[in-house]
Formats: C-alpha cells, sequence, structure tokens
C-alpha cells in the first residue's frame, strides 16, 4: 500500500506524525512508483461538512477514506477546497436550514475558484424528492442519496490505478416503503466490506472508532423521514463485523460503538445458522419477527467482548475496554441483551433509548407500536441487571394534535425515569413522511415553550444526576484536547467541547505541559480535567469535584 493511502487505514499509529497532504505523506515509498502517481494539483483537495447522527459520521468517514486512498488531499478549511461533500440530515428542520444558509457563502466561493465543485448526500436526497433539490440547495452540482455516497469517486471521474473501480456496479435495486421508490439499500454491505478491506476508511479519531453493523429501517415512525431515505434494514454478516472489531483492537482502539438506526433490530433479515440455534429471541412489541437461529445484538455483543489480551496470569481481559452502542429501539431490548450487557466487562454503563413522548396516544399517533408502561417495564429491567447504569433518550415536543395533558404526560415521565441527559426538539413537518397527512395543528409559540419547559425541568434532573457524582472517582477516556474558545461555533460539538463559562475559567492559566482535556467516563458522562496532553487516549482516574448539569469536572488522581 503507498504511503498516500497510509491515513485511511485502520492500522496506523494512534497519532500520525506526518499530516495529511503534507509532502512526506503524499510522497511514495519507492522511487520507482513516482512517475505512475498523478499530479497532486491535478486532484480536488475536498473538506466534508457532515451534520446529524453517528451513522452520517461514519458515512462521511467511508466518503473522506475514499476521496484520499484516489489521491485526493484533506482541505483545512470549506474555503481552501475544490470538493465540498455536505453529509446531511432531514431528521430535524434546522439541520437543513444550516445548509440552505450556506448556499450564498458557497456561491460566493464558487466564483472565486470556478473549479469548486459541491456534492450534497444524507437523508436529505431522497427519490421523491430529487426533482426539486436544485432549487432549494442552488450552490450543488452533484446530489447522490445515501445509499449511492459509495459511488462518490466514480461519479466525480476520480477512479485511478490508486483506488478500486467499478462503485456504479453496486447501485442498488429499488423497493417500496408506504408506496414510495428507495434503494434496498443490500448493496451497502458490500460497499462498507470493500472500503475496509481497501483502507477507504479515514477515521476521525484514533481512540474511538464507528463500527456499522445495520443499515437502514423497517420502524413505522409517522414523523421519520429515515425509512424512505436510508431504505430498509440490512444488516453486516456477522463475522464481517467481529473481524472489523479486532482489526479495531489490533490497531489500538479504545473505544468502538456499534451503529445503525435501530441498532439493536441487528440480524433480523440474516439467514439462519445451526451455530445461532441457541437465539430463541421474540419480540413482545411492534411487528412480529422470527429470530430463531439468527444472531442478535446480545450475540454481537458478547463476540466483540470475546476478543481478548492474555496477560502473564492467563486471565485475558478485552482488547477493546469501552464498546458501546447506538441507537436502540424500545421494540428490540430484549432480555438477551440486557443480560449480554450486564456480564460483559467491556459493554459500557450507559443506554440511550428513544421514548419521544410520555403519552400512550401521542405514541399510537407516531407509530411506536409501544406503550409508556412496556418502556418503563424494560428500564426497569435493566437497572435491576446493571445497577447505576445511565440513561438517554429522545423527545419531540409539540408533535400533531399534542394537548396539555398528553404534554404533562411526558413531564411526568423525565420525572418519573430521571434521566441523565434528554434530547429534545420542537416538531417540524418534514416532506415525505406519513405525519404530513395529519394537522401539525400545535401552534409554533405553543411547541416552543413546551420545549424550553421540557429543558428547564431536564436541566434540574441532570444537575441532580451529577451532583451524585461529586466526590466519587470516574474512569474518563481522555479523548480531546480542548482548544482556546474560538469567535465562531458551528458545530454544536465544539460547544459542547468547550463547556460553560465556568468550566472554560477553570483552565484559563494551567502550567506548561498540562492542557484542558476532555473525555467520558463509561456511564457517558462529559468530564473536564486538567491532564498532561501526553495522556490522550488513555483512560484516567477522575476525582469528580464540580458539577454542572450537562458536564463533570475534577482533578486527575
Amino acid at each position: 500500500m503507498s504511503p498516500r493511502q497510509l491515513p485511511v487505514v485502520e492500522f496506523g499509529a494512534p497519532v500520525s506524525a506526518v499530516p495529511r497532504g503534507s509532502p512526506a505523506a503524499d510522497a511514495p515509498g519507492d522511487a520507482r512508483l513516482a512517475e505512475f502517481r498523478p499530479e497532486t494539483r491535478a486532484l480536488p483537495s475536498f473538506f466534508v461538512w457532515t451534520l446529524g447522527c453517528q451513522m452520517n459520521r461514519s458515512d462521511s468517514e467511508e466518503m473522506a477514506g475514499r476521496l484520499l486512498a484516489s489521491g485526493c488531499a484533506e482541505a483545512p478549511s470549506m474555503e481552501a477546497a475544490d470538493l465540498v461533500v455536505i453529509n446531511t440530515c432531514a431528521i430535524r428542520e434546522a439541520a437543513e436550514a444550516k445548509v440552505i444558509g450556506r448556499q450564498g457563502v458557497l456561491a460566493r466561493l464558487k466564483t472565486a475558484n470556478p473549479g469548486m465543485r459541491v456534492v450534497l448526500t444524507g437523508c436529505s436526497v431522497r427519490t421523491s424528492n430529487r426533482a426539486g433539490l436544485a432549487k432549494r440547495y442552488p450552490a450543488v452540482d452533484m446530489f447522490l442519496r445515501p445509499d449511492e455516497e459509495p459511488e462518490l469517486i466514480d461519479r466525480l471521474g476520480l477512479a485511478s490505478a490508486q483506488a478500486p473501480v467499478g462503485a456504479l456496479a453496486m447501485t442498488a435495486a429499488t423497493t417500496l416503503v408506504k408506496g414510495a421508490e428507495v434503494s434496498d439499500a443490500s448493496h451497502l454491505v458490500r460497499a462498507r466490506a470493500d472500503a475496509v478491506t481497501g483502507g477507504a476508511v479515514l477515521r476521525g479519531s484514533a481512540i474511538s472508532a464507528w463500527l456499522p453493523i445495520i443499515y437502514g429501517c423497517d420502524k413505522t415512525c409517522t414523523y421519520c423521514i429515515v425509512p424512505f431515505s436510508r431504505g430498509p434494514e440490512r444488516s453486516r454478516p456477522f463475522d464481517e463485523i467481529v473481524a472489523e472489531a479486532r482489526a479495531l483492537a489490533a490497531a489500538g482502539y479504545r473505544e468502538v460503538t456499534l451503529l445503525g438506526q435501530n441498532v439493536n433490530s441487528y440480524g433480523h433479515d440474516l439467514a439462519p445458522e445451526p451455530r445461532f440455534t441457541h437465539v430463541q429471541t421474540q419480540r413482545t412489541v411492534g411487528r412480529a419477527q422470527d429470530r430463531t437461529a439468527r444472531p442478535d445484538l446480545a450475540e454481537l455483543v458478547r463476540a466483540v467482548d470475546a476478543i481478548r489480551i492474555a496477560r502473564d496470569d492467563g486471565v485475558g481481559v478485552p482488547a477493546i475496554t469501552r464498546l458501546r452502542f447506538v441507537t436502540s429501539h424500545p421494540w428490540d431490548l430484549s432480555d438477551r441483551l440486557i443480560e449480554a450487557i450486564a456480564e460483559c466487562p467491556s459493554v459500557c454503563e450507559a443506554l440511550h433509548l428513544p421514548v419521544q413522548s410520555g403519552s400512550d396516544s401521542m405514541l399510537r399517533r407516531m407509530g411506536r407500536q409501544y406503550t409508556i408502561d412496556h418502556y418503563l417495564e424494560r428500564l426497569a429491567r435493566i437497572r435491576e441487571a446493571v445497577p447505576g447504569i445511565a440513561l438517554s433518550t429522545d423527545v419531540i415536543t409539540g408533535f400533531c394534535g399534542e394537548t396539555d395533558e398528553e404534554y404533562a404526560d411526558t413531564i411526568r415521565l423525565l420525572e418519573t425515569v430521571r434521566y441523565d441527559q434528554v434530547f429534545a426538539a420542537a416538531y417540524s413537518e418534514r416532506p415525505g413522511t406519513p405525519a404530513t397527512h395529519l394537522a401539525d395543528d400545535v401552534p409554533a409559540d405553543v411547541k416552543k415553550r413546551r420545549l424550553v419547559d421540557l429543558l428547564g425541568v431536564q436541566e434540574g434532573i441532570g444537575l441532580e444526576r451529577n451532583c451524585a457524582w461529586l466526590g466519587r472517582t470516574a474512569s474518563v477516556l481522555l479523548d480531546s484536547v480542548v482548544p482556546p474558545r474560538a469567535h465562531s461555533h458551528d458545530d454544536e460539538a465544539d460547544e459542547e467541547a468547550a463547556g460553560t463559562s465556568a468550566s472554560r475559567d477553570a483552565f484559563a492559566n494551567l502550567p506548561h505541559g498540562i492542557a484542558h482535556m476532555l473525555g467520558r467516563s463509561r456511564e457517558n458522562k462529559l468530564v473536564h480535567v486538567a491532564a498532561p496532553a501526553t495522556l490522550l487516549g488513555t483512560e484516567a482516574d477522575v476525582l469528580i469535584e464540580h458539577a454542572g448539569p450537562y458536564a463533570l469536572r475534577g482533578r486527575l488522581i
């Protein structure tokens, strides 16, 4: 493999000593190969702007990896790029508004750089809305559905001797979801395998890695566009996932997050195998599903946890010390999965389980197909099995027809469960979803007021949950150094990393060699700590001395 490709493979050093795009990185290891390499200036530099969920981030890693493998260089900013790839989110209107708001800036950049091209992909691009996208995004030159992302290099004409070709051959067949034509997503499984084996995954971190295990969504939520943008659920083969996890462990990754729109639906679409005859999980809510002799998420979690490093005393320890998974669906939080979470030492004590509303009548309109009683029973079961587990959820306020009583039910749910974190948004109608046939009759000011009030309630609960950590020791994976606060913050993650003013002030005058570092506990608590920068990528014990509603602060032990 040529040095140009080294930054994109998973087996690279945890921290590269050679910046991507530098002459040293681009120089061929064997001088005799130089004449066969394309002129660097003839290939575009690229910038990938990612919005939305973890799956989008993983998809962007693949696109960036393919671009690097084709010989392109990564640009430090959108302004410095010849090619801008925007990976959009259509779940919330605010994410699309951000991209629309950048169209004027992109147009000016294209005027200054006539060779600049803009590609837009992600959940905003669907077969049903493709005709109107050019008017909505006038600065964009090419639109790719999420299932078409593996074709990016071919569509741009960048395939060469330095990169695999033939992605166009993987173009998906189509199927119907509620009468709408969508990709059947079956080719994405092979596309991921090709990207991994070909070294075309540019990991965004050398410490934590995303590992997609299932694509698409089979659920029936009336407010959600994902089934129409990403197609039906398609699971990756069990052994391929375990092999990728093993490679990540060998490359030194400390934390791996298994990904899927509904990650705990994994395996139902795979063929039965004799080695999985002990798997007999059946759903108790939602659509019936035959999972007999098929691997499920519990089986996969146990297999990844079983990747061990031998010690001198003969006792193996998990090679991946922290294993997480998102996002789960209440339909498939089985007893088998709960037992695996409790029994596997690598699995972190945190669970994200979206509820969306605390009202059964609202859940029926949302098409969630479970009741609050069922949801609470599952939470009680996992809290019994994993004492101290941190719980987070998603909530929508102001969905179609939401009454004051239904909203009050959601507040009561938050006060009953006492989540560690709640991700909430006011409902915005998404074109193409079944909810467009319902009356969006909650006034905008009422939606906003309910959202603000709900977040206020949760802020108090979050503070109470975090204050329980005062004086306790948390094991924190130090994964980033917090830079000085910039003047502009387009990325919500930057805001989260910077912390509150009080937190930033606590790290204002650190001695030489000591940095303001950020990491997460096993319970997914955000923790600020002053520590030597050399500890980046390690797990450290931190004594918690300050708690806010969204983060903790402590000192290194």
